[in-house]
């Protein structure tokens, strides 16, 4: 009889092992993979990073040589049966002579789910899906939206205090030689190293030009971890009101003009305004706008960002963006911090506010999480299923 406690320590090992891949591993899934000999100890580990190529598994029959034959493969995401960047891999388990799969969930893409499975129970293979899948469904949660839907999966971060409100009323001297906000930080060291974790987790990160005007932040990933590809940082400017001086346009070209790692979005761009922010290094991109507000449709810039493969997107606005982009209905799931601090009246509110503000119509947060960083909260929690149709 197979050893279910034992099973979830091996299948949290290969999570773990996932995780290493953050920021390493998009377009493709965070993968992580253990192979136990039938004496119950580990023989190979493996992890998927999108440069080295070959897969978790595949790494893990490599560390384990022969040792791998009679074993269990301990794995947070489908085998894939399928010809892609890499042979299918359940190929290299049958051969590998892996008489067992534990695994914590199918695979997202409903062009491929259940093959892998599939294939391997043909030839004999035990499988069991579904060990701590909660944990491996949030792990890779960006990747099934964006392979399901083409656009990234959609988070909208803020802080704000007890009341709701983001900032101070508008300044009238802008903060231009640092990080700090025109108006001061609202939470502390411990929810701002947070919010690091999340950029670095994150493909993309948005923000309006109302943003870069008030604070001209960097709106960099500072987290000190690896990542393949920079943080894609992305600006909804209507009119490109930019400043070529700002901190975000002077370092787009800073380390090589290659990097294209500064995106603007306009519905009506000024020519001669394009071809300065270009030359500075700065992509710029006319979409269409959005019919009710004149600003850049939101839902194309999305569909363009999955076209780059961009698998997750962090929203880090202001009120008005908050409101648009949750008035869309393009958010997937929020992560709100809360300062123990009262604004008062005058104060920016969180979402700026609507014509309708019946309870009915409230939208539902489901899937709540809470979590403490030093005297801030944080609020985690879903607007939609990245899993669902």
């Amino acid at each position: 009889m197979p050893d279910h406690s034992a099973d979830e320590q091996f299948l949290r090992r290969a999570i773990d092992l996932a995780r290493q891949a953050i920021g390493l591993a998009s377009p493709n899934p965070y993968v992580g993979a253990v192979i136990v000999d039938q004496q119950g100890s580990i023989v190979g580990t493996g992890v998927y990073t999108y440069e080295r190529v070959k897969h978790a598994e595949v790494r893990a029959l490599e560390s384990a040589g022969e040792k791998a034959r009679g074993g269990t493969l301990y794995i947070n995401l489908e085998p894939h049966s399928h010809q892609s960047r890499t042979p299918p891999c359940t190929d290299a388990l049958i051969a590998g002579g892996i008489q067992r799969v534990v695994a914590s969930m199918p695979d997202p893409n409903p062009k491929v789910s259940g093959r892998g499975f599939a294939k391997l129970r043909s030839v004999g293979v035990h499988v069991e899906v579904g060990g701590l899948e909660t944990e491996a469904r949030r792990l890779n949660e960006a990747f099934a939206r964006h392979i399901r839907h083409d656009v990234p999966l959609v988070t909208l971060k803020s802080a704000m205090t007890l009341d709701g409100k983001i900032a101070p009323p508008p300044a009238t001297v802008v903060n231009r030689v640092s990080e700090t906000p025109a108006g001061g930080w609202i939470t502390g060291e411990a929810a701002r190293a947070n919010v690091q974790q999340l950029r670095h987790q994150s493909d993309a990160i948005l923000v309006g030009v109302g943003t870069i005007l008030a604070d001209d932040p960097l709106l960099t990933d500072r987290s000190g971890n690896p990542r393949r590809r920079p943080l894609l940082r992305v600006i909804l400017d209507s009119h490109l009101r930019i400043p070529l001086e700002s901190r975000l346009v002077q370092s787009a070209g800073n380390e090589g003009r290659d990097q294209n790692d500064v995106l603007v979005f306009c519905s009506s761009p000024h020519e001669k305004k394009k071809a300065e922010l270009e030359a500075l290094g700065v992509r710029v991109e006319q979409v269409p706008a959005d019919t009710s507000d004149g600003r850049p449709d939101i839902q194309a810039i999305l569909r363009r960002l999955g076209q780059l493969e961009i698998t997750s997107l962090m929203i880090e606005g202001g009120s008005a963006i908050n409101r648009t982009v949750l008035a869309s209905g393009v958010v997937d799931k929020i992560f709100l911090y809360y300062a123990p601090t009262i604004l008062g009246a005058g104060s920016m509110p969180f979402a700026a506010s609507t014509d309708s503000n019946k309870l009915n119509e409230a939208l539902q947060v489901k899937h709540v999480h809470m979590h403490r960083f030093e005297q801030d909260v944080a609020l985690e929690g879903y607007l939609r299923d990245p899993y669902e149709e």
